[in-house]
C-alpha cells in the first residue's frame, strides 16, 4: 500500500504539455496501475479547464460502461484508447479545434485509490492567407510602403519579405526599402527609382506553419508619363482638327450654293445705266409744227431762206464742220436757229480743219 501511495503521488505531480496543430489529432496519454485491484469497481474521468477557467467533463468510465457525450463542442470527437480497463486511460481527439486547448485532468479512482495526471494541450492555428497590397505614388523620386496582414492564426503571427526574382526564387530586397521595426509587416521605400520595379512576396508564419501573398510594384518613368500625356492629348485633338475641318468645307459648300442661287436676283451696282435716245430735230419739229399751223408759214419762210444760206456758204467753204443746228423747245415754241454772218465765215475759212466723213456725207444730203 505504501508503495501504491508513493506512486499515485509521483503521477499527480507529472505534467507534460502538447503542442498540436488545428485540425490534427492528438492522444493525451494516462497511464495506471488501479485495475489490478478491482476490475469492476474502476471509475475514470476526463475534465477539461479551458481559458476561461471553466471545467467541464470530457469522457467518462464507470462499471464498465463509457460516456463520451459530456462536453456539446467535443461530440464525437473524443474517445478511450483501445486498453483502458488494463491500465491504458489516455484520450483520443479527432480533428483538433482551438476550442479544444487548456489543461486536461486524468483522473483515476478504484477501491479507495485514485491517480491522476495533469497535461496542458496548445492547438495551433497556422496564419489565415495575408493579404498584400501596396500605398502610394508608383513614380520615380516618391515614396511608396507594401503592406500585409493575416488576421487569423495562433499568436505571435511573423512576417517577412522578399522580392522574387525572374526565375521566381526569394531575393533581397531593393537599397531603398527597409522594414518598419514597430509594424514587420509593413515594408517602407523612398526615393523610387527603376531598381526598386519587381514582384514581393510577404510570408506570414507561426509554430503551425506560413502561408503568403505577393504584390507587383511598377515604377513609372517621367518621360514615359510625358509621352503617355502626348499621345492621350493627340488622340484627343486628333479627331477634333478632322471634325472641324469637315465642318469648314460643308458650310463653304453651303454659302457657295447660295450665293449661286442668290446671284441672278441681285442687281449689280456697277451696271451702265441705259442710255438716253435722242431726239432727231426733225421729229420734235413737226409735233410743234401740227399745234401751230397758225405761224408755220412765216417761220417756213424765213427757216428757208437761213438754210439756203447756210448751204451756199458751207459748199463756198468746204474744210468748214458744219454747225449742228439743235432745235430746243421753249414753253412749245420752236427755237430760231442762230445766224451767220459773214465776217464769222470768213475767219472761220481761215482755220484749216479736218472735215469728217459724216460732215461730208451731210453736205451731200
Amino acid at each position: 500500500m505504501q508503495l501504491r501511495a508513493s506512486c499515485s503521488t509521483w503521477m499527480s505531480q507529472a505534467q507534460t504539455e502538447f503542442k498540436k496543430v488545428a485540425g490534427a489529432n492528438v492522444t493525451l496519454p494516462c497511464h495506471h496501475r488501479l485495475h489490478l485491484l478491482e476490475s469492476t469497481s474502476l471509475d475514470i474521468e476526463w475534465l477539461l479547464q479551458d481559458s476561461e477557467a471553466k471545467h467541464k467533463v470530457v469522457i467518462t468510465s464507470s462499471g464498465g460502461n463509457i460516456y463520451k457525450d459530456m462536453n456539446e463542442e467535443q461530440k464525437g470527437r473524443v474517445s478511450f484508447a483501445s486498453s483502458f480497463l488494463s491500465g491504458d486511460a489516455s484520450l483520443v481527439i479527432s480533428l483538433l479545434q482551438p476550442s479544444d486547448a487548456g489543461q486536461y485532468t486524468c483522473k483515476v479512482k478504484n477501491a479507495g485509490q485514485y491517480e491522476w495526471t495533469h497535461i496542458t494541450l496548445k492547438v495551433l492555428e497556422k496564419p489565415s492567407k495575408p493579404k498584400c497590397w501596396k500605398e502610394g505614388e508608383m513614380s520615380e523620386g516618391r515614396k511608396i510602403s507594401l503592406q500585409c496582414n493575416s488576421i487569423s492564426g495562433t499568436a505571435p503571427i511573423m512576417y517577412e519579405w522578399k522580392r522574387i526574382d525572374e526565375e521566381g526564387k526569394p531575393g533581397s530586397l531593393p537599397p531603398m526599402a527597409h522594414i518598419n521595426f514597430s509594424n514587420p509587416a509593413q515594408v517602407l521605400m523612398k526615393n523610387l527609382t527603376w531598381v526598386a520595379t519587381g514582384l514581393y512576396q510577404c510570408t506570414a508564419f507561426n509554430e503551425a506553419g506560413r502561408e503568403s501573398c505577393t504584390v507587383e510594384v511598377t515604377v513609372q518613368y517621367a518621360l514615359n508619363m510625358g509621352i503617355v500625356a502626348g499621345a492621350v492629348c493627340g488622340m484627343l485633338v486628333g479627331p477634333s482638327i478632322i471634325f472641324l475641318t469637315v465642318w469648314l468645307t460643308i458650310k463653304r459648300k453651303e454659302k457657295k450654293k447660295y450665293e449661286e442661287e442668290e446671284t441672278p436676283n441681285e442687281i449689280r451696282e456697277d451696271a451702265e445705266a441705259p442710255k438716253a435716245r435722242l431726239v432727231k430735230p426733225g421729229s420734235s419739229s413737226s409735233g410743234s409744227r401740227s399745234s401751230h399751223s397758225g405761224s408755220s408759214s412765216t417761220r417756213s419762210t424765213e427757216n428757208s431762206a437761213s438754210r439756203s444760206q447756210q448751204t451756199l456758204s458751207t459748199e463756198a467753204t468746204p474744210h468748214i464742220t458744219p454747225t449742228q443746228h439743235c432745235q430746243v423747245e421753249t414753253d412749245g415754241r420752236e427755237a430760231e436757229p442762230k445766224k451767220i454772218s459773214h465776217t464769222n465765215l470768213m475767219k472761220k475759212e481761215a482755220t484749216p480743219t479736218m472735215v469728217p466723213a459724216q460732215s461730208r456725207a451731210f453736205q451731200t444730203v
